[in-house]
């Protein structure tokens, strides 16, 4: 299944890390470096949905060796020149280039690209065939809760949330209910969520960490 199309690509026009690493970042760092002592090797880490390589070369800072895959042609052109010790691939989630890629992964992080998806498991079964046994898939995506969905009803704001608006924008929104529901259907266990950005219940964003079977 492919849908690439590069008239409707996402553009990135700089290498510049996205607003939302910076609140990322720090959970995303500790959670690799609980895994990282659980290994004790360098760990190989996919990231899909890298964009420009900024976030992917954050993580490479940190020295683990790290993939990037990314649909856009500008994103992966960005990350290539700006970031020369990561490995980037042009390829859609929905069409993983699995002869390189199958099994060969510690960990598989995907941050704020599930929302984007019209076919979201999609991405949970890619991240499942490159993850060695055993292997963690590590995902982010916006917060949604009850009480964040009251509020911004009740101040007038869901319109503006959940705007049909953006061009390219989120199409799909989770709760921890229904986030846990697509990673268990592919045999991922022991999920363990964190919320950030914001305050308690208005977060903007959650991660899971989950375990390739058990």
């Amino acid at each position: 299944m492919s849908t690439k199309n590069s008239t409707y690509e996402y553009a990135y026009t700089t290498n510049d890390s996205g607003h939302h690493h910076q609140y990322l970042l720090p959970t995303l760092l500790s959670l690799l470096s609980e895994i990282k002592q659980e290994k004790n090797y360098k760990l190989r880490v996919l990231d899909i949905g890298c964009g420009n390589g900024s976030l992917s070369n954050l993580l490479a800072k940190q020295g683990y060796e790290v993939v990037g895959i990314e649909d856009s042609i500008s994103g992966i052109a960005a990350a290539t020149k700006s970031f020369p010790e990561c490995k980037f691939i042009n390829a859609s989630v929905y069409d993983i280039p699995y002869a390189k890629l199958e099994g060969e992964f510690d960990v598989v992080i995907s941050t704020e690209v599930i929302e984007h998806l019209m076919y979201p498991r999609e991405l949970v079964k890619s991240a499942k065939r490159c993850l060695k046994p055993n292997g963690r898939l590590i995902l982010t995506t916006p917060y949604h809760g009850y009480i964040k969905n009251l509020i911004l009803a009740l101040t007038g704001k869901m319109d503006n949330h959940f705007t049909a608006l953006w061009d390219g924008g989120h199409v799909k929104f989770f709760s921890v209910k229904t986030l846990s529901q697509i990673l268990t259907e592919e045999d991922f266990r022991s999920l363990k969520f964190t919320f950030v950005g914001r305050f308690s219940y208005l977060w903007k964003s959650m991660i899971v960490s989950a375990k390739l079977g058990d």
